[in-house]
C-alpha cells in the first residue's frame, strides 16, 4: 500500500473528489500532504488594469488557498490519518512542475489529482496541470476525473 500520498488541492469539487478517493484508498497508517499551489498573477501594463488592486488580488488568492487546504485537512483528519499542508507559491515555475518536485522532496510514493477532463481548444488554452503533472512525476499518478 502507498504510505505518503500527495494531493494537490485547488478548491474545486474535483480535487475535492481526489481527496475522497485518496482517503477510499489509504490505509489508516498512511501520511498525506496537501498542498495548494499560489500561481504568480502576471501584471499586465495596459490601460484598463491600472484600477486593480494586485496586492489586494494575491492575498484574496491566499486566503481562498488557506481556505481550500483548512476544509481539506478536516475532512481528512476524521479519518484519523496523518495528514500535513502546504501552501506553496509557484514563484513563475510551472504547476505541474511545483507538485512534481514538492512529490520528490516530501518522498511521496503516490500523488493523487482530480482532473477536469478537457479536450480539444479547451485543453490546448487552459492547460492541464494533471497532464504536466502525469509526463514529470517519477511516481505513480492516479488521476481522479470530473463527475
Amino acid at each position: 500500500m502507498y504510505q505518503r500520498i500527495l494531493v494537490p488541492i485547488d478548491g474545486s469539487k474535483t480535487s475535492e473528489r481526489a481527496l475522497q478517493e485518496t482517503i477510499k484508498v489509504a490505509n489508516q497508517e498512511a501520511r498525506l500532504r496537501l498542498i495548494y499551489v499560489l500561481e504568480e498573477i502576471q501584471f499586465v501594463d495596459a490601460e484598463g488594469y491600472a484600477y486593480i488592486d494586485f496586492a489586494e488580488l494575491q492575498k484574496t488568492m491566499r486566503l481562498s488557498g488557506e481556505r481550500a487546504l483548512a476544509l481539506a485537512d478536516e475532512q481528512a483528519r476524521k479519518t484519523g490519518m496523518a495528514v500535513e499542508t502546504a501552501l506553496i507559491e509557484a514563484a513563475g515555475e510551472r504547476v505541474a512542475s511545483v507538485i512534481g518536485k514538492d512529490a520528490q522532496q516530501w518522498h511521496a510514493d503516490l500523488i493523487v489529482i482530480g482532473t477536469h477532463g478537457r479536450s480539444g481548444l479547451n485543453r490546448f488554452l487552459l492547460g492541464s496541470v494533471a497532464e504536466g503533472v502525469v509526463r514529470l512525476a517519477s511516481i505513480p499518478v492516479l488521476l481522479i476525473r470530473a463527475e
